[in-house]
């Protein structure tokens, strides 16, 4: 997709995320927000994926390590194909599959996520998987910059490095903000590029909303041969309405009527 195709699907994307976080009453609305720009991109210009090669053993792998925005992958997931969008109907709702956190039970979905620090060692072992099958697929993940304070993060990314795992992304939105308040007064992980390029990665940083940085980045994959990359995607918490960026209160905040008409009004313009 050009960068203005994806411009005018995310805004899409950002509409149904709201859609269906109104309707399930429920949702993780701040951080799927902010981390959509990156899922779009994955999805419509990197991803060796589609409902029809979804079991095939050479397709890449995406796994969400931020499960609680599981909102923004399910309105992708279903604008690839993965299932019918109607299912997103039953969101949060009595006996769904779709529920506030990844789970296999829904098509796309690599892996079951959401307890903070599991996605990186689940993208890991993955990745070591193709190594030792000789497969050529690459595997991606996504993190949250208020989980990274979880050891396993820290375990795992030793590990990347230390079988030269060049087939491994790990993106991390970084939107400086977390539930219980900004992410570098509850734990900072700052100098973050230093920390990981410590632990033997190759780190880039790019605007997290620049369609063209985000794809000219998976574009140079991977930045170095032998080792694990990292691309810090620097982002806005609620991008794309005007009263929720950069607010705490909407990192589980549900829109009322009002609000969401707003939010509509300001993503048609």
């Amino acid at each position: 997709m050009t960068v203005n195709e994806l411009a005018k699907k995310s805004v899409q994307y950002r509409r149904n995320i709201l859609k269906y976080i109104v309707g399930a009453n429920a949702g993780h609305t701040g951080g799927s927000l902010s981390c959509i720009d990156i899922l779009n991109v994955l999805y419509n210009n990197v991803l060796n994926v589609s409902p029809e090669t979804a079991k095939s053993p050479t397709r890449d792998r995406y796994i969400q390590s931020k499960g609680h925005t599981v909102e923004a992958l399910y309105v992708v997931l279903a604008d690839k194909g993965f299932f019918p969008e109607s299912d997103l109907e039953t969101l949060c709702k009595y006996k769904s599959h779709y529920i506030g956190h990844p789970t296999k039970k829904v098509a796309g979905v690599e892996q079951n996520t959401g307890s903070l620090g599991h996605g990186m060692p689940l993208s890991v072992g993955t990745a070591i998987s193709a190594k030792l099958d000789g497969l050529a697929y690459r595997v991606f993940t996504l993190l949250g910059d208020g989980e990274l304070p979880e050891g396993s993060n820290w375990e795992a990314a030793l590990l990347a490095s230390h079988y030269k795992l060049d087939n491994l992304c790990a993106i991390v939105d970084k939107n400086t903000l977390q539930i219980s308040g900004p992410t570098a007064d509850v734990c900072s992980t700052d100098p973050l590029d230093r920390k990981f390029e410590a632990f033997g990665w190759s780190v880039r940083q790019v605007d997290g909303h620049d369609f063209q940085a985000l794809t000219d980045a998976f574009d140079a994959l991977p930045f170095e041969p032998g080792k694990p990359s990292l691309i810090i995607a620097n982002t806005v918490k609620g991008k794309g309405v005007s009263y929720m960026e950069n607010q705490l209160k909407w990192h589980h905040g549900v829109p009322n009527n009002e609000q969401y008409e707003q939010a509509l009004a300001e993503l048609s313009e």
